[in-house]
């Protein structure tokens, strides 16, 4: 098989499964915080045993993180070695910050979140908790920061090495506060938000279903369905900013998302169908004419640049990019909906009672994961062939020395072992979920949460 498949497919694996826990985290830090404040402020039991079930959960979840984020460093200096000495100065700068500014931070703390309940105050263990948070909230930003870089490269300068062309920092802030990054980190966060809320209705409604820790179940429900709510809203608005600077800095790509070829005409906006790359039209589809370039000016008749203004060679693979951009959008209006349904059901006295709807909440965790790969996928797949935009083809980053039969037999094992790890990620989350947040309804701490 080509190397360079193999190499793409193994970063895919790797980076895809890793990208399964970073947004729960991201998204239950904020909540454990809303959580122990809650509980601060009205000193219920409840809300502590609440919070010390969502605490042993987040570490389960941040170990996994940690476990499988280490991998993909490595292979920055195994498959992607010409990458890394191109790009080094700068990609690894964003790297090494996020592991003193943020990874410490965060590790720092989660001793004390974990295991400081009963050796620190109350106080001290709820600083634990706020810096915690900020630490995998701070992580988001200088990992974003480094992809958002190779999307809409700025700060930096190409200088004449021996070993070759390579790329330098000019400017620290300008690499960091390149076109893309504050669109994408706003866009991430919010996700995250719902990755995490999702996590926690998911596991309320199954309590709820089977009539435990109800007290617990309801408010934490209700919780999350606020931050749901609050987080879609937000989402729409940091899609649309994100959207805005795709067409500005990285043109080809927010044609590839609509399908869209001429060179320079209006754009339609598509509800769904199928590229044809060919004929160069979306088959069986329902489109809005004009749509996209409303949204992008209020004008539906201004021109938006499509794919026929790049060579082939500089396109994207148009068709995957249109399908997992608009099953990611179509899934976020789906999170939407469950969030207003929710909150009437909630308004009108009857959402810990309405067992179809808490069936929907439990299978419904898969959803805002989902719309994370696709959402990826999107971007990254969308930026092809560059793997930093406009300077660098993925092709020229690949390694020269590591050959297809090495990086097929590392695929094969990581697949094994993170099939293994995913397995038992399974196993230990619903073995906690069962156990709940405390050991026994009759022994259940007494008062009551008030939602």
């Amino acid at each position: 098989m080509d190397g360079l498949l193999l190499a793409r497919i193994q970063f895919a694996l790797t980076i895809g499964f890793h990208y399964i826990f970073p947004p729960i985290s991201i998204g239950l830090g904020v909540i454990l915080v809303i959580m122990e404040a809650r509980y601060l402020r009205t000193r219920n039991p409840l809300h502590m045993a609440m919070t010390r079930f969502w605490v042993r959960i987040f570490g389960l979840v941040f170990a996994m993180g940690v476990a499988t984020g280490i991998v993909m460093e490595f292979q920055f200096g195994t498959n992607w070695a010409s990458y890394s000495r191109y790009v080094g100065d700068v990609f690894g700068s964003a790297l090494a910050a996020e592991g003193i500014f943020a990874f410490f931070l965060e590790s720092g703390f989660l001793g004390l979140l974990l295991f400081g309940w009963d050796r620190v105050g109350p106080r001290m263990h709820f600083f634990s908790t706020v810096m915690v948070s900020l630490g995998s909230i701070f992580s988001a930003v200088w990992i974003l920061v480094a992809n958002s870089w190779q999307q809409t490269p700025a700060g930096y300068r190409l200088v004449e090495t021996p070993a070759g062309t390579r790329a330098e920092i000019a400017s620290f802030w300008e690499v960091v506060l390149n076109p893309s990054t504050l669109d994408r980190l706003g866009h991430v966060l919010v996700a995250a938000l719902q990755t995490g809320a999702f996590l926690v209705i998911s596991v309320s409604a199954f309590y709820l279903l089977k009539r435990r820790h109800r007290e617990i179940a309801g408010f934490s429900l209700k919780l999350g369905l606020a931050i749901v709510l609050a987080a879609s809203v937000l989402q729409l608005a940091s899609g649309h900013s994100s959207a805005v600077g795709v067409a500005e800095n990285q043109p080809a790509k927010l044609a590839a998302f609509e399908g869209h070829f001429e060179a320079s005409a209006p754009a339609a906006l598509h509800l769904f169908g199928w590229v044809d790359e060919g004929t160069q039209t979306v088959r069986g589809g329902v489109a809005i004419p004009g749509g996209v370039s409303w949204l992008l000016s209020w004008d539906p008749r201004q021109p938006v640049t499509g794919l026929n203004a790049f060579p082939p060679e500089d396109r994207p693979p148009v068709n995957p990019v249109f399908q997992s951009y608009h099953a990611m959008v179509a899934i976020g209006m789906a999170l939407i909906g469950l969030g207003l349904v929710g909150v009437l059901y909630w308004a009108r006295g009857r959402l810990l009672e309405t067992r179809w709807l808490l069936w929907i909440y439990v299978f419904a965790v898969a959803l805002p994961q989902a719309a994370n790969q696709l959402g990826w996928f999107s971007a990254e797949v969308g930026r092809q062939p560059w793997i930093v935009y406009g300077l660098l083809r993925t092709e020229d980053g690949l390694s020269k020395v590591v050959s297809a039969g090495q990086t097929l037999a590392s695929l094969i094992m990581f697949s094994f072992v993170y099939l293994l790890l995913f397995i038992l990620f399974i196993y230990l989350l619903d073995q906690k979920i069962k156990h709940g947040p405390v050991d026994d309804e009759s022994k259940a701490p007494e008062g009551r949460a008030r939602a």
